[in-house]
């Protein structure tokens, strides 16, 4: 049923749960996984300033790779920048180009409120992205 899963991930423990759901289901579907990664920029004084810690996530994801690739499941990196839309709409723009169908993602494990206040990818994919979505909870 899917031959093309997109594992939306930004290194953090939420992003690794979803990992074992997507493997999964890729193995299980002998499909292909892309790992994106939306690299985003905090706010400066008239700029814009990347997240410091990033090189570092974008490390982790490239052994998570190999690591799927030395399981037998086919998968490769696509680190994109966010822009002014946000991680949901870049997300769902790579999930669009790649053929994606199906976008598997974890959450922070923010409440409801926190949620609308801090924004939140997750429920923003569910809205903009070209494919299903499966959100794979903190617990």
């Amino acid at each position: 049923m899917f031959k093309k899963i997109v594992w939306a991930t930004d290194g953090s423990d939420g992003a690794d749960r979803a990992l074992g759901v997507a493997k999964s289901i890729a193995a299980d579907n002998k499909a292909s996984l892309l790992a994106v990664h939306s690299v985003e920029y905090l706010a400066g004084k008239g700029m814009a300033l990347q997240d410091a810690d990033d090189d570092e996530r974008q490390v982790k994801i490239r052994k998570q790779v190999e690591q799927l690739n030395g399981e037998g499941i086919e998968a490769r990196t696509r680190i994109v920048e966010g822009g002014m839309t946000g991680a949901a709409h870049t997300i769902a723009t790579v999930a669009r180009e790649e053929g994606a169908d199906l976008i598997v993602v974890g959450t922070r494990g923010h409440t409801v409120l926190a949620g609308l206040l801090l924004g939140s990818v997750s429920q923003r994919l569910l809205h903009v992205a070209p494919c299903p979505v499966l959100v794979v909870p903190t617990a």
